[in-house]
């Protein structure tokens, strides 16, 4: 019989009782996060997101110039983009290649990256400006670095809905 610790804590919100329970068990193979509920509120779905982020910042891409490797968190990337050799991670002061293409990209990145191209993803937390161009693609500045990335026209309403829900 596998031996298992019950933590429980009870959070008071807005009038609704959230209870938090770890329970560890010296036996399972994996760690598991289940979040039982009611219903899907907008509470649930940012505990969601926010376990899923974290899950996904823990992930580790390598990065490479030259012969070398590069290990640094994800949130000293500006953007990912595709050149003719293939993805490019962007910093504020360089450019790194990584062995990964944009869909895969997608599906391992934290919350706070976008894709806001066909050919780019891009770190809402890094935007300083947004200069909005409605007959084609507005252009995204960074905080001290002269980098810019497009944004598409198609991408421009879902990257101005995800920085208006950051607040």
């Amino acid at each position: 019989m596998a031996f298992v610790t019950t933590k429980q804590h009870k959070l008071h919100n807005a009038g609704a009782d959230m209870k938090i329970r770890v329970e560890i068990d010296e036996q399972a193979q994996t760690d598991e996060v289940i979040i039982r509920c009611k219903s899907l509120t907008d509470e649930v779905a940012q505990i969601q997101k926010a376990v899923s982020d974290l899950i996904a910042e823990k992930k580790r891409i390598v990065f490479y110039k030259g012969d070398a490797a590069y290990y640094f968190p994800l949130d000293e990337i500006l953007f990912f983009e595709t050149d003719a050799d293939g993805i490019c991670a962007h910093t504020k002061d360089d450019i790194y290649k990584i062995h990964y293409r944009l869909y895969e990209l997608e599906e391992l990145l934290p919350g706070y990256f976008l894709r806001i191209s066909k050919s780019a993803i891009l770190n809402i937390r890094k935007i300083y400006a947004i200069d909005r161009n409605l007959s084609s693609a507005s252009i995204v500045s960074f905080q001290n670095t002269y980098k810019k990335v497009y944004v598409s026209r198609r991408y421009y309403k879902p990257l101005k809905d995800r920085l208006e829900e950051r607040g």
